[in-house]
């Protein structure tokens, strides 16, 4: 069985501290500081005249902050389980910006998202916790909605592998990293709660949905054994 959204909700709870290094970003997670600063690169690129970002799964904030070294006063919208989580994220997105704030403690299944509602989504180490692949085809749906023509959507998170070769290899590759990082109970303490909490899929299996539910154009950042960074932009109807 599954960790449930309360489950998750009281780990996180207890783990706000190591989401709050914009420097480190989470270090269980494979060039965390690298693919942050891809992800925020490429949405200011993409969306340079942006005014609202949508950040789900928003922890204490660290995608949000670094966009906002590109694209000042953002008004931002924040999703996350965990109220201690979203009050670190406000905190720190007030010091650095006079954009408006608005914070939501919910699952970001049961959230409406609205329609083209922001110009900028990013989602960080969140959507691996999607179990079905209806759930899946919904959340993206529901993204593409909520982005404004030639909107964008950025993704950082845990992925899969269709071969079991490759995702036993993979494992393996993820498993020298953790050893290295802290030592072999770390890694085991990884592994467990990856385990029991997350249910990540392969990246071309997201890829393909995002082209299934609108998106013309995706994009691959960086790609790092377990890890991908991603994204997709909401062409206006002249370049379909």
């Amino acid at each position: 069985m599954k960790s449930t959204v309360e489950e998750i909700r009281q780990r996180f709870d207890n783990e706000v501290d190591r989401f709050s290094n914009l420097q480190t970003g989470q270090s269980a997670t494979v060039d965390a500081p690298l693919a942050l600063e891809l992800i925020a690169t490429a949405a200011a690129a993409t969306n340079p005249h942006a005014k609202r970002l949508l950040d789900i799964g928003c922890g204490a904030g660290n995608y949000t902050l670094k966009l906002l070294q590109r694209l000042p006063n953002l008004d931002v919208t924040l999703i996350d389980l965990s109220r201690p989580m979203l009050d670190k994220a406000q905190e720190r997105i007030r010091a650095v910006s006079t954009g408006s704030i608005r914070a939501i403690q919910a699952d970001m299944r049961d959230v409406e998202f609205g329609d083209s509602a922001f110009d900028i989504i990013v989602a960080s180490a969140t959507l691996h916790h999607l179990r079905s692949d209806d759930q899946w085809h919904a959340m993206f749906a529901k993204i593409h909605r909520a982005l404004v023509p030639g909107g964008s959507l950025w993704i950082f998170d845990l992925i899969d592998y269709h071969l079991p070769h490759i995702r036993a290899a993979m494992k393996q590759r993820y498993a020298h990293y953790l050893d290295a990082l802290k030592g072999p109970a770390y890694r085991q303490e990884v592994f467990a709660y990856v385990e029991k909490e997350d249910t990540p899929k392969p990246l071309v299996f997201q890829l393909e949905l995002l082209r299934t539910v609108g998106f013309r154009t995706v994009e691959v950042l960086h790609v790092n054994t377990c890890f991908a960074a991603f994204g997709a932009v909401n062409s206006p109807p002249s370049a379909r």
